[in-house]
């Protein structure tokens, strides 16, 4: 009997794709409407992936003929002379410890804050709160650098206006650190806590309620209610975090320049790849680190999801 089952099987599948090029023809109206998308993303997304892999075996400055050298591309960032390359990871695991925990916890204290329907005026709270992440993070970064200014800068004023002494902001390793944190937070807050927002909106009121009728307080009910709830939201929102951190860009270019501040204090892996390909022209080193760095995004990501998401019991 299995015998027969299985071999029926095959007969189908066999019939399938012997039918696969005439039904393909019969739907050839529908494949040609959507063939855009595809012959798009086949030229500026697989190919460039693609090229990539293949532009990282060779040595190529963008004018002279390429050089085939294998895999020193990549043994060259593993070597010492490419430790510049876990110097800017280093940095961005630094600058995800410093702010994203923060974030994400505002995040979730302002959507709950928000959701609760004690608040007035609850379109405008959150509109406002989103603002910052549609600003243009150039724009945002210059304003930083006026209002963190060692000399003349608002907060230093304001600290002098107290008797506190001046912080070296934006001259000092940990000041630059400290300083791109609040601005990634001020950029990045709302955005979080609209993810934070739709998720709770999902959550029955009648669990906290239960909670509060039990003689469990808002604080109890939010920590043991509602954080556990939300817990593939925060890890949605943790994800999008570490990618992001990994791959600023614009932030760091706008508040420190393409030389990621002092002692290169905020490089970043994409300030890095970006000055190896488009600043030194090695775009066969470039590719490699970028290749590197997909790597450790993946690694992360699965990490994050195998000890942070939902286990089956």
């Amino acid at each position: 009997m299995q015998k027969n089952v299985t071999a029926q099987a095959m007969v189908r599948k066999h019939w399938k794709l012997r039918d696969f090029p005439h039904e393909v023809w019969r739907q050839r109206w529908a494949y040609i409407f959507i063939s855009p998308f595809y012959v798009l993303f086949a030229i500026f997304g697989l190919f460039p992936i693609g090229y990539s892999l293949y532009l990282s075996l060779h040595e190529w400055n963008g004018v002279r003929p390429m050089e085939y050298i294998g895999l020193e591309n990549y043994k060259f960032v593993f070597s010492e002379k490419g430790e510049i390359f876990w110097d800017s990871v280093q940095n961005s695991v630094t600058l995800f410890l410093m702010y994203v925990p923060l974030m994400t916890f505002l995040a979730l204290v302002l959507a709950v804050i928000l959701n609760s329907g004690y608040v007035r005026f609850f379109r405008f709270f959150r509109t406002t709160l989103f603002m910052p992440y549609v600003t243009s993070m150039i724009a945002a970064g210059f304003v930083f650098q006026i209002l963190l200014g060692t000399q003349n800068g608002f907060f230093n004023v304001m600290l002098e206006s107290v008797g506190i002494s001046k912080v070296s902001w934006l001259d000092t390793v940990r000041g630059t650190q400290v300083s791109l944190s609040m601005m990634l937070i001020w950029a990045w807050l709302g955005y979080n806590m609209v993810i934070m927002l739709a998720g709770l909106q999902t959550i029955s009121n009648d669990l906290t309620d239960a909670a509060r009728v039990d003689g469990a307080s808002s604080v109890q009910a939010f920590f043991h209610i509602t954080i556990p709830l939300m817990r593939p939201v925060i890890l949605f929102s943790l994800v999008l975090s570490t990618i992001g951190t990994f791959n600023l860009f614009n932030e760091v270019m706008a508040l420190a320049g393409p030389t990621g501040g002092t002692k290169r204090a905020v490089m970043t892996p994409m300030i890095l790849i970006y000055n190896t390909g488009f600043r030194h022209f090695k775009f066969g080193r470039a590719s490699a680190e970028a290749y590197i760095y997909f790597m450790l995004i993946a690694v992360l990501t699965f990490i994050q999801f195998r000890y942070l998401g939902e286990r089956e019991k």
